[in-house]
């Protein structure tokens, strides 16, 4: 047998153990299929193998180490070793000066740095690190708040106001007390505007931080509120801009649970104690809470105005206020609607919205990413459970829009200043067609019906300017018996003052119809169009003893105002 190379380990042949291992089990006196009464001799040859193989492997050992490649193989063992201990030795170095550093920077609790508990949503509580500026600002609002504050400073601010609401509006507007539940882009704004206007008691309700993604909207953040509380950080602002204003901050998420006490009467301070919110106003985007909102102040008989979607929304003359039965085109208006259609609430709540319609190359809700949908249920997803988890683009102009439209509002509606929205003229060409249309239909009734006159090449007795101008201009785009702004028609008031006949200055042209003027039309609903139609113009009825005292004045306003506006039309 050829012995072994340097390389491979040598054959038992080639080793001396110094004895024949074959000669133990080849003994005349030993039997493998018995156990030997004396296992001295046995245990004597186990230990002489176990030598014989440690002997093989520091045999192996020491050839290796005495070759080039095994000590090549062992320095770069070695040298990967230290290099490896180096390197997590330094990192662990650097991790534990980190944490010294950072423990070393948190000051010790005392009374220079107090300790306080996060809210339940995650929110620092009110007690916020403030500037130099913002001590001073603080410093002043408590003077101001205790009545340490020069009245004529403040109406000399006001002067404005004072002049366009009178001493007596002002005043009342001085000592509102309003509630402004959610305080992101639109009740930012809303609280901003109120401010400045004169409200002197003012309760924020927010549960949310300022974070980077609210600054293309919100009035009053800055980088320096990213990650404190809205409603302070409002709060903070408008005591540099109304030192007199008291803030009464809620950090907190609005509930049915919480009503009572988030819409209690004013206990801040002495002065208005106990007095109810004079409006509310819901700035809330989410569905749940802004439907529970709602429906306690339709309950409880509390003023209020809700702002309906900005999102997706970049046309500011379609922004309007009317009753919560006329909000279209908003996921956000319809889905509110119906819920509170099914609270047995359909009408009765005053709205903010918008009447631009989505279409093709506008912003939409934005869809989730696949990956979203593969880590578990989309509920989840989102802040707080029933939260919306996609994003809604704003363009951050609109917030504003809406915010200035609630809050103008309630400034007017608490001052008792004239307020007669005119639901817009944009878009409703198709309106007044229909308009057009009806009153042609009218028309040709009458004719028919009084003198049995043949009405072939009858035309309508207005224009289609016409039409725009009364029903805009004069009647602000609603009934002036319900005022109701949805499927109207226009009628005249009484029977013409020729009657039905027929005038022929256009029988040459092939055309006929009769003389009416616009202070003649009055615009009604449908439904009460055809009411007037029946008692008014076909049974003779006189106008007073069909309609109230109020809508007679309210028509006859009317009338008055189409003669004044019509002399001045091109």
């Amino acid at each position: 047998m050829m012995a072994s190379k340097w390389w491979q380990a040598p054959d038992d042949a080639d080793l001396d153990y110094g004895y024949d291992s074959d000669e133990l089990y080849t003994s005349p006196d030993f039997d493998r299929n018995t156990q030997p009464d004396d296992t001295t001799d046995i245990k004597k040859a186990e230990d002489t193998e176990k030598k014989g193989l440690i002997g093989t492997m520091t045999y192996w050992l020491q050839r290796q180490a005495g070759s080039s490649h095994g000590q090549l193989a062992t320095t770069a063992v070695l040298s990967g070793a230290a290099v490896a201990g180096a390197i997590f030795g330094y990192q662990s170095y650097k991790r534990k000066e980190a944490v010294y550093n950072l423990k070393a920077s948190i000051p010790s609790i005392d009374d220079s740095h107090p300790a306080g508990k996060l809210t339940e949503y995650g929110a620092a509580e009110s007690a916020v690190q403030l500037s130099k500026e913002d001590e001073r600002s603080a410093a002043l609002a408590r003077r101001a708040q205790r009545g340490d504050y020069d009245d004529d400073l403040i109406l000399e601010q006001l002067a404005r106001n004072r002049v366009f609401l009178g001493d007596e509006g002002l005043a009342k507007l001085r000592s509102s007390f309003i509630v402004v539940v959610g305080c992101g882009g639109v009740g930012s704004h809303a609280a901003a505007s109120l401010a400045r206007s004169g409200v002197s008691k003012i309760r924020l309700i927010d549960f949310d931080q300022v974070t980077l993604s609210s600054l293309n909207r919100h009035a009053l953040a800055t980088l320096a509120d990213v990650g404190t509380s809205k409603v302070h950080c409002i709060r903070r602002r408008l005591e540099q801009i109304a030192p007199w204003v008291t803030f009464d901050c809620r950090n907190e998420l609005y509930g049915k649970s919480a009503s009572e006490d988030l819409l209690g009467p004013w206990s801040l301070t002495h002065d208005g104690e106990g007095r109810r919110p004079d409006f509310v106003l819901d700035c809330i985007d989410n569905i749940g809470s802004k439907v529970e909102l709602l429906e306690y102040c339709h309950s409880n008989s509390l003023p209020v105005i809700a702002s309906m979607g900005a999102g997706c929304k970049s046309d500011p003359t379609r922004v309007v206020v009317g009753d919560i039965s006329l909000t279209t085109d908003d996921p956000l208006s319809r889905s509110t609607r119906r819920k509170l259609k099914l609270k047995g609430i359909s009408s009765g709540v005053a709205a903010v919205f918008s009447t631009e319609k989505p279409g093709p190359g506008k912003a939409s809700l934005l869809p989730l990413p696949e990956d979203e949908f593969n880590k578990g249920q989309i509920g989840e997803l989102s802040v707080l459970p029933d939260f919306r988890s996609r994003i809604l683009p704003v363009l951050g102009t609109m917030p504003a829009v809406f915010g200035y439209t609630v809050a103008n509002h309630v400034i007017c509606t608490i001052t008792g200043y004239p307020l007669d929205y005119n639901m817009g003229a944009k878009g409703r060409e198709k309106l007044y067609d229909s308009i057009l249309g009806s009153l042609l239909t009218l028309q040709e009734r009458m004719i028919k019906q009084t003198t049995g006159q043949d009405t072939v090449g009858l035309r309508p007795p207005l224009s289609k300017d016409d039409v725009a101008f009364i029903v805009e201009e004069v009647f602000r785009g609603k009934s002036v018996v319900s005022g109701l702004a949805n499927r109207l028609a226009l009628v005249p008031w009484q029977v013409p003052a020729k009657g039905w006949e027929l005038d022929l200055t256009f029988a040459k042209e092939g055309q006929k119809s009769t003389p009416m003027y616009l202070n003649d039309m009055v615009c009604m609903t449908k439904e009460e169009a055809v009411r007037h139609e029946n008692e008014v113009l076909k049974e003779g009825k006189r106008v007073e003893d069909v309609y109230d005292e109020t809508v007679l004045q309210r028509v006859n306003l009317r009338r008055k105002e189409a003669l004044e506006y019509d002399q001045y039309r091109g």
